[in-house]
């Protein structure tokens, strides 16, 4: 009798074990651990930002509000100096703001999670066991269950509004590798090319492609998974970002929007020519929306309704940084419109919500005069309203209980949640880095329009150092920005940070020069065949005027920038005879646009923004950008300068930098090369970084 109930009692504990073990045995292996971001005493009394405080910070990212609109469910993101790395976790908030909860922990990662319909579970995705896959766990953080049990990684998922179905993201092997072509060298590593592109951004290609895959989803498994895009050898979403907000369910679960360029090699690397594309679930078939529209066309937005889709068009083919147009589509008719066709800025992250039983309006982003804003467009009516307003950069919005929930940065805050009623009244929700901003003196700054060589204005942000004293002098610097059509607009960078460069004692000139985006279109495609011209102009008016303020020390001005803005200093350094600047750095800049040319990998780029290729002698705007390659002018170099670069760029290669320092010691310059082999075209790794702003700080009070 008692074998008998060793035996039963035995049965049951194996049963419970194994039906517990997705919940359980996993959960063992979240412990508790948390980086330590607290600031020390010195820091506290010191009372300056430092690249060890700005590694402190607790990066938000990807909120989403409940179905009821009464919570928030966000990532953190801390990074342990000690360890090299990031610890990403899933955090909650009331809306109006109060407790934060943080749900999980642990050295893993807790990433991208969504909310059920009834706001009584989170989905979301953790590398726990030895692959991505999705889990749920409780609103409150408890119960947490595996729901996936798949031999390959989940990128990212997306319930479909009835809940019923899932759409994740995940690689899909399609071509053969050189261990399938040469099975009896399986230790063989390289690259075999027959056509570009071979490689993108940071990464070298390889044989597989990012897909969409749907399947039936109960609540606590995903089965009868299938890939909607099945043998095409073609990336949705693309790369090299792989942005999933480049795909959508309609409202009504029977459609999947997505956005995909369905081209490959040398057609693949020339053109932009992305499209919106539509999955019917009952059909199983796909219809191109954007047929015969050249440009960008990406990140598709339904109705409430289901009858139209909303996206973000560019016109030109080839120009990445073209006006973002907001279009419009009757997917009964298939007519489109050109909602803010009168609207000379861009239009990106549109939401199409339904307010009062109406959704007449839409809402998007729009960078106007160097700041993010909130703004309206009535579709019947285009009439459009501006609803924010103010020093900010809001890079998200959603529609919460009659108001946005939204993220928002600016020069002197980090992101953080807010939120913004109808007429663009803004209440703080988070306050993840309060204990920095309670003991840290962050730099002020002014906004100044400058006058130009062409008779415009330009408006320039100057950050004062901490503690800035108008009687006394400061040397200042150049701030040189990349893109080259990227906005200087309020920006708060973990890598270019005004705040960082003020409190190291300089006076940051930060102008948007032509070629910028928030002035308008004639202002922003200026640039384009024109490297070396009028925007070195600007960057030449911001100086001299400036140089005139008493508080700035004329004898001790720097220049510093990345990628277009590491070109930008390679050519200043060669045009530099009066010696205006006394020292350079150059990150990651296009020093011989040839090489560049031969060497990067989006073609469309330098085709558009070059005029062509280098071996095309007729081509008349082709041939000036050549003739203003920075290393036509290195005869002419005088100053000391730092070069910077990524082993592993491959938009401006490493070997630009090489070209740059090597011309500079054969020349007998005064110089310096930093070559970090793991990084990109950004320095992203902590100790990098800080070493990257210790570097750059020393060169700086070294010669200025």
């Amino acid at each position: 009798m008692k074998a008998q109930n060793l035996v039963f009692i035995l049965v049951i504990i194996l049963i419970m074990s194994c039906s517990s073990k997705k919940n359980e045995e996993n959960q063992i292996s979240e412990n508790d651990f948390m980086p330590n971001v607290e600031l020390s005493q010195e820091e506290i009394d010191n009372g300056i930002l430092t690249p060890e405080i700005l590694w402190k910070f607790g990066r938000i990212s990807d909120p989403q509000l409940s179905p009821d609109k009464t919570n928030i469910v966000y990532n953190i993101t801390y990074y342990d100096i000690e360890k090299n790395r990031g610890f990403t976790n899933i955090y909650t908030i009331p809306a109006k703001g109060g407790e934060v909860k943080r749900l999980t922990g642990g050295e893993n990662s807790f990433f991208n999670p969504r909310w059920t319909n009834d706001g009584k579970k989170i989905l979301y995705l953790t590398d726990l066991t030895e692959s991505v896959q999705l889990w749920s766990m409780n609103a409150d953080g408890s119960e947490k269950t595996q729901i996936s049990d798949l031999d390959y990684d989940i990128n990212s998922f997306k319930l479909s509004p009835k809940e019923d179905k899932i759409l994740f993201i995940a690689d899909v092997k399609l071509e053969q590798n050189p261990q399938d072509i040469y099975p009896d060298l399986p230790n063989t590593k390289v690259i075999i090319a027959e056509d570009l592109m071979y490689r993108h951004w940071n990464a070298w290609s390889d044989d597989s492609y990012s897909h969409i895959f749907v399947a039936d989803f109960d609540g606590n498994s995903v089965e009868n998974i299938y890939d909607i895009m099945k043998d095409q050898k073609f990336d949705a979403p693309m790369s090299p970002y792989f942005d999933d907000s480049e795909l959508t369910w309609s409202p009504d679960g029977k459609k999947i929007a997505y956005t995909c360029k369905k081209m490959s090699g040398k057609e693949y690397a020339k053109s932009t020519d992305s499209d919106i594309y539509l999955y019917d679930l009952e059909t199983k078939t796909t219809s191109n929306l954007t047929q015969g529209m050249p440009g960008y066309d990406f990140y598709p937005v339904f109705s409430p309704d289901s009858k139209y889709i909303a996206w973000t068009s560019m016109e030109t083919p080839g120009y990445e940084a073209d006006k973002e147009r907001l279009f419009i589509m009757n997917l009964e008719n298939g007519e489109k419109e050109y909602l803010t066709k009168n609207f000379d800025y861009g239009a990106s992250n549109i939401l199409w919500p339904e307010i009062d039983g109406e959704f007449e309006n839409l809402y998007f982003i729009s960078c106007l005069n160097a700041r993010q804003q909130i703004f309206k467009i009535n579709s019947k009516t285009r009439e459009i309203i501006q609803i924010t307003d103010g020093d900010h950069d809001i890079t998200s919005i959603q529609w919460g209980d009659n108001e946005f929930i939204a993220e928002k940065m600016s020069i002197k805050l980090a992101t953080e949640i807010f939120s913004f009623d109808q007429y663009g009244k803004e209440t703080q929700i988070t306050f993840t880095n309060k204990n920095i901003y309670d003991n840290i003196n962050f730099s002020n700054y002014k906004e100044v329009w400058i006058p130009t060589t062409d008779g415009k204005k330009m408006l320039t942000w100057v950050i004062l150092p901490p503690n800035f004293d108008e009687t006394k002098q400061y040397p200042a610097i150049l701030y040189c920005q990349g893109g080259p059509q990227s906005a200087v607009s309020q920006f708060f960078s973990y890598r270019w940070n005004f705040q960082i460069m003020a409190a190291n004692g300089y006076v940051v000139i930060a102008p948007n020069r032509r070629g910028l985006p928030g002035f308008g279109s004639e202002w922003n495609k200026q640039i384009s065949g024109d490297y070396g011209g009028q925007n070195m102009k600007d960057y030449m008016s911001a100086v001299n005027y400036m140089k005139k303020e008493n508080f700035i020390d004329e004898n001790r001005i720097g220049a510093v920038g990345a990628s277009y803005g590491g070109f930008s200093v390679f050519w200043l350094a060669g045009h530099n005879q009066d010696q205006t600047f006394k020292a350079f750095i150059s990150h990651c800049g296009m020093f011989n646009l040839e090489s560049q040319y031969s060497a990067t990998e989006e073609m469309f780029f330098v085709n558009h923004d070059l005029g062509g290729a280098y071996w095309e002698k007729d081509n008349k705007i082709a041939q000036n950008s050549y003739a203003n390659s920075p290393h036509r002018f290195v005869q002419n170099w005088n100053t000391p300068i730092l070069i910077i670069t990524g082993g592993n760029d491959f938009r401006i290669p490493y070997t630009e930098s090489l070209q740059a320092f090597n011309s500079a010691q054969l020349l007998g310059i005064e110089s310096k090369l930093l070559v970090f082999p793991e990084e990109t075209h950004f320095v992203l790794k902590p100790q990098n970084s800080i070493l990257w702003q210790r570097e750059f700080k020393a060169w700086l009070d070294k010669y200025l």
